[in-house]
């Protein structure tokens, strides 16, 4: 069997993942202002081989439940949320192999602006920089940065393919190799013959700039894309090397996947070189009964109002106007449209209500919850691999660092006696540790064709 791949899945926020739980007493997400805590878990994580941290982000307020930001202030649903890129430096600083896959928001940002945010940040991890592609989902984040609602959810998708576009052109064809050589005794830094500026005039776009930033030691970094719906997947078979996606059950998840490794194929990629991430939370402990204890303690701070208003915010759709023994029907929004068809039309068999949803998401968001013994666990992640097709597990906290470090002690070294878990990091960047083929991105990736030199 392949390698299980993990990613810790954060959000520079209070409770991402399972609302009501930063009231727990031994959770210190409502820390995530202070430095120590963030440095403290890349530490964590990096003892516990962990590919990266995949750093969630949302631009806007969840607004949507009862047509009111309320609950989501009230609650801490992702609100308030600090700007995840200024933490990687610290962590990078604090670790010496851990990647960090961090969510930018296309559709608010020029790409001029964002290549060199993102090359800066590749040179300062040394080659460890991953890049989680999204274009938005909330209206609240249009109307912030001054737009009356965000374009309608395909139209972010085309806009996201001309983005790529210029990115690959900075990062890729801006600069040859070679071009900075830093040469003390010529006293030539740059030789402006190997450096390009880029001129692109598009629908959506218009750029005349040579990029600001020599090649980092990726050029580009790693890139995750995290939309399931039919267009985010036709998006993710073209652009992505890892894809993040969520389900209930092996059912939905592995729906995604095969339909993901056809699209990519279809595209001249080969399907295994995508690395597909899944959603899970785990609540582990020394014994069954230790992990169902505490799968006990964390429900009794668990909010279902919370994860009502989080749900909310994700679909596009007011659960405040239904009753909780209603069934979950699908509706189209403009919103993140699979988070709302994995619990119904992907799964028509599996009927939902609202407060069986609710029950659900108030613990580790759309994925599914593992409870057990680390021997249980680790079975059960290498039954999920092996039924779904995925490659890895983001895998969020019901409470932190409480389920990270349970996690590092006690099921990696189960993985590891399986033979499923690495016992030590590759040497290398983020795309060689993932990878094992170099630093840069390899054909027949459409990025290579903007490629200078």
């Amino acid at each position: 069997m392949k390698e299980i791949r993990l990613n810790a899945f954060e959000m520079n926020c209070v409770g991402h993942q399972s609302p009501g739980l930063w009231a727990h007493p031994r959770d210190r997400s409502a820390d995530y202002t202070d430095l120590g805590y963030w440095t403290a878990l890349a530490q964590t994580l990096e003892r516990g081989r962990f590919d990266g941290i995949f750093l969630a982000d949302v631009l806007g307020i969840y607004d949507g439940y009862a047509g009111s930001p309320a609950a989501a202030l009230l609650h801490a649903v992702q609100v308030p949320v600090n700007d995840p890129l200024a933490l990687v430096p610290a962590m990078a600083a604090a670790t010496e192999h851990l990647g960090f896959g961090v969510t930018c928001n296309l559709s608010y940002e020029p790409p001029y602006t964002l290549a060199r945010r993102l090359s800066t940040l590749d040179h300062l991890t040394r080659g460890r920089m991953g890049w989680n592609i999204v274009t938005g989902y909330l209206d609240s984040a249009a109307q912030g940065l001054g737009q009356g609602e965000q374009p309608r959810h395909d139209r972010r998708y085309d806009i996201a393919d001309e983005y790529m576009a210029v990115m690959y052109q900075l990062w890729e064809g801006s600069w040859e190799e070679g071009s900075a050589p830093h040469d003390r005794n010529r006293g030539v830094f740059a030789d402006p013959a190997k450096i390009h500026r880029i001129r692109y005039e598009g629908e959506f776009y218009r750029v005349d700039a040579i990029h600001l930033c020599e090649p980092s030691p990726q050029r580009t970094p790693v890139l995750y894309q995290a939309g399931a719906s039919s267009r985010g997947r036709e998006f993710a078979a073209a652009h992505a090397e890892c894809v993040f996606i969520n389900g209930p059950s092996p059912k939905v998840v592995g729906a995604l996947v095969g339909d993901l490794r056809r699209r990519a194929a279809a595209g001249g990629r080969d399907p295994a070189d995508l690395l597909i991430f899944t959603l899970a939370t785990v609540i582990t402990g020394r014994s069954a009964a230790e992990a169902r204890a505490k799968h006990e303690e964390y429900r009794r701070y668990a909010d279902p109002e919370a994860a009502l208003a989080l749900f909310s915010g994700w679909t596009g759709v007011d659960f405040s106007k239904y009753r909780l023994d209603d069934e979950l029907r699908y509706i189209e929004t403009e919103a993140t449209r699979s988070s709302l068809a994995s619990f119904t039309s992907d799964d028509p068999q599996r009927v939902w209500t609202v407060r069986e949803l609710a029950e659900h998401v108030a613990i580790g968001g759309r994925g599914p919850l593992f409870v057990g013994a680390a021997d249980e666990i680790a079975e059960t992640l290498i039954g999920w691999a092996r039924d779904t097709g995925i490659d890895g597990f983001n895998l969020a906290y019901a409470v932190t660092p409480e389920s990270f470090e349970d996690f590092v002690e006690l099921v990696v070294p189960e993985l590891q006696r399986r033979g499923v878990y690495k016992q030590d990091y590759a040497a290398g960047t983020y795309r060689d540790k993932l990878f094992g083929r170099g630093p840069h991105l390899a054909p027949p990736h459409p990025a290579l064709r903007y490629r200078a030199g």
